[in-house]
């Protein structure tokens, strides 16, 4: 008890209540005893696993994601399937049937289910839970509610590479500011500012991940993709010309090979002399673009996306890359490839729920 008085600068009365006020909720439990230090074992405490469940939902082009977590934020179940996106009543409504076999017939699962985060590859207006453009599901100005009206449940809606930041920054919770960039079919990215706790000026608990979140005045903030690198060159979907789209998406790379992004990685690894020339390119370009994004914030970059999952062993390539572009630090070890190779934007939607229900307590 006085360690978690200490870290949240409480009294030793005032937390003794709200851990009863937790216990009799069910939201915590005691969990064992520690080592004595000479005088009474003091009491382990941890959250009821169990106490509330969530679901995270990714919907991209051609699939459908689904994660359920619990209290400790981690990958209970995962599925995936393939179903292209159609906006039609039909498509949502076998969402809503997806849902429910998925979560099974195990009906206390289901009693506590806190909500279900939707993760979508658009830019989302959160006030108003409306996706306001997305060129990866061709829509425009569409209600969010649109998405949920066969989920039994309270659903939002999130950006994708914010909520695959968030998972991120759950596998390493001493994570300071980080640059998200995620390199799917398209490019774009989250910005998360975050406390760094080993300062001295440093007070507090970290905040939730959502609420260090730069989301930008009109929700446009991250999209890396359309930040110009070759004035000029490839025109952009966009219709600017020389987009950190047009050179890093992951479609750069696996339009060589019939659009299978693993099987560029494959014949890479086989050393394709053909594929081995696209990549070092590919990586001069994504070097650039990593340099201009650590010169304008000054913090890590964590590369996620269909690209982040296989990049790792070519990290070192990479980062030597960048070193050589580094004015100050002279290193490029700020960059890294993602932890969450697999359903880190679904579990990242699911935490949003989480998190509600612990700042609720």
């Amino acid at each position: 008890m006085p360690d978690i008085a200490a870290a949240l600068d409480m009294s030793g009365p005032t937390v003794l209540q709200i851990v009863k006020e937790l216990r009799e909720a069910r939201v915590v439990c005691e969990a064992g005893e520690f080592e004595s230090t000479g005088g009474r074992k003091a009491r382990a405490l941890a959250a009821v696993r169990d106490a509330r469940y969530a679901v995270g939902i990714e919907i991209t082009r051609h699939h459908i994601g689904m994660v359920l977590t619990d209290m400790t934020e981690t990958v209970l179940k995962y599925e995936r399937t393939r179903k292209p996106f159609v906006c039609e009543d039909e498509y949502f409504k076998q969402l809503g049937e997806a849902l429910d076999e998925f979560l099974g017939d195990d009906g206390t699962v289901k009693e506590k289910i806190a909500g279900v985060g939707i993760s979508v590859p658009s830019i989302v207006d959160g006030a108003a839970n409306r996706i306001t453009y997305s060129r990866a599901l061709n829509l425009y100005d569409i209600d969010g509610d649109v998405f949920s009206r066969y989920i039994p449940y309270p659903c939002v809606l999130l950006n994708d590479a914010n909520a695959a930041a968030v998972t991120e920054c759950i596998a390493d919770s001493q994570l300071e500011s980080m640059i998200y960039l995620s390199l799917s079919n398209t490019v774009g990215g989250a910005v998360v500012f975050r406390q760094d706790p080993a300062r001295e000026d440093a007070s507090g608990p970290l905040n939730s991940v959502f609420e260090n979140m730069y989301i930008g005045k009109h929700w446009h903030s991250g999209e890396f993709g359309h930040m110009v690198i070759h004035p000029g060159g490839k025109t952009c979907y966009c219709g600017k010309k020389g987009c950190v789209d047009a050179y890093c998406s992951a479609l750069c790379l696996a339009e060589h090979t019939d659009g299978y992004l693993e099987r560029f990685f494959d014949r890479l690894e086989d050393e394709d002399a053909e594929l081995m020339e696209v990549w070092e390119t590919y990586l001069d370009d994504l070097a650039i673009t990593v340099d201009n994004l650590r010169m304008c914030f000054d913090c890590d970059i964590v590369l996620g996306g269909y690209v982040g999952s296989c990049i790792g062993p070519y990290m070192k390539e990479l980062q030597k890359r960048v070193e050589e572009k580094n004015i100050f630090e002279g290193n490029g070890e700020y960059v890294r490839a993602c932890k969450y190779q697999k359903a880190a934007s679904a579990l990242g939607a699911a935490v949003y729920y989480i998190e509600n229900f612990i700042n609720s307590i």
